[in-house]
């Protein structure tokens, strides 16, 4: 049980998916870990990653059928493994979070049956990579009626036109879901653009404060080309971009619980360890103080993804559920990441602590998914019956 689960929530997963999720965290403690700092620092992915992530056999687990262990794992335990993920590194964990959550979901769930047995058992394999463009360079929480990327249907293929931006893997994936506007009917539609398609061009965001490991990308289209056969067939409006965007945010609320876990068990291991007048800081009041309230956040936070993921395994889940839970779980996060940090004192602002990592991350997880503004105004829709974006 981790120092963190304080409630011993683990117990809650089978015996089974127990074992799996023990199984991650051994591979993030011994394959991953070592890697984090170094890259970190010079903002690289480091491509060893997809074939440690390829022997894991992690890939895949939330899709009956095309994962290695077959039937489809539980949301909690989906949930569970974006948390173990993110207390090692939020970066590394949402490279894994775009290609097996968002690009495979959106296959997955916008596909038809062809499509996912043409695509998805190369992508459980990792053997292919996928990635999500949605976000555009003029365009944010807008997307919905603002998206200006366009597809023109002609003859059997679409002609794609416009600009990503935020896209993680897509520097190097093989298949990219990229969300464009129907000129004919100006409804959202997906398309699967596979790496090497002319017209189709990502260029690396450098210099970034956040995520520093993920490759996040701004993508140019131009006349892109892309087959009938590779539109998602599922997909005909935003409405149905919606729901894969309902099941992601509250992946991202788990992410965030991750980030509260790392950050947490570092300054507490430290202030076990930091003497100050003679004695370990563990034994301060005040040190005693942001440690528990860390703690609270933590165990309030996991008890509401817990419920979140036994919405979603009941069919129940609605857009107000995950929205209040990212947006109240990513502002807890805040919270202890600078706690965290305060505890480190002068030591917290130093890369070899690891704590900084997660203080700067955090505000990446925080932002995006919806900006806590955003999911505000979902959630006070549903309370109140009145809307009030703009």
């Amino acid at each position: 049980m981790l120092t963190a689960d304080f409630y011993d929530y683990e117990a809650l997963l089978p015996e089974d998916e127990r074992e799996i999720l023990a199984r991650a965290r051994e591979f993030m403690r011994t394959e991953v870990k070592p890697l984090v700092n170094e890259n970190w620092a010079k903002g690289e992915f480091p491509k060893e990653l997809i074939g440690l992530f390829r022997e894991s056999g992690l890939a895949g687990l939330p899709y009956e059928g095309y994962g290695e262990h077959r039937g489809a794992a539980s949301h909690l335990l989906t949930g569970m493994l974006a948390m173990e993920m993110t207390r090692t590194d939020a970066s590394v964990a949402t490279f894994f979070g775009v290609h097996n959550g968002l690009a495979m979901y959106s296959i997955h769930s916008g596909g038809s049956q062809e499509q996912r047995d043409r695509w998805l058992p190369a992508m459980a394999a990792m053997d292919k990579i996928g990635a999500f463009a949605m976000t555009e360079p003029l365009g944010g929480s807008d997307v919905a009626g603002g998206m200006r990327t366009t597809a023109r249907r002609e003859g059997d293929a679409w002609i794609l036109n416009g600009a990503k931006k935020w896209i993680g893997n897509a520097t190097f994936a093989d298949y990219v879901v990229v969300w464009a506007r129907d000129l004919d009917d100006n409804h959202v539609k997906g398309f699967v653009v596979e790496r090497g398609t002319p017209g189709f061009t990502p260029v690396k965001i450098e210099g970034k404060t956040a995520f520093r490991i993920v490759e996040n990308a701004e993508i140019t289209l131009t006349g892109v080309r892309v087959p009938e056969a590779n539109r998602l067939q599922n997909i005909n409006s935003f409405r149905d971009v919606a729901e894969i965007l309902r099941a992601t945010r509250g992946g991202v609320a788990w992410q965030a619980l991750g980030v509260m876990v790392g950050a947490y068990e570092l300054a507490l291991d430290y202030a076990k360890e930091r003497e100050q007048f003679g004695r370990p800081i563990a034994g301060f009041q005040l040190v005693q103080d942001l440690l528990v309230k860390s703690l609270g956040n933590i165990t309030a936070s996991w008890g509401m993804l817990i419920q979140l993921a036994r919405l979603q395994d009941d069919g129940v889940f609605r857009d107000e559920h995950s929205s209040l839970a990212k947006a109240f779980v990513t502002a807890r996060m805040r919270e202890v990441v600078a706690w965290s940090r305060e505890i480190f004192g002068g030591n917290g602002i130093l890369l070899e602590h690891d704590v900084a990592r997660f203080f700067a991350d955090a505000e990446a997880i925080y932002s995006f998914e919806g900006t806590r503004e955003m999911n505000t105004l979902i959630v006070g829709k549903a309370i109140t019956g009145q809307s009030a974006f703009v």
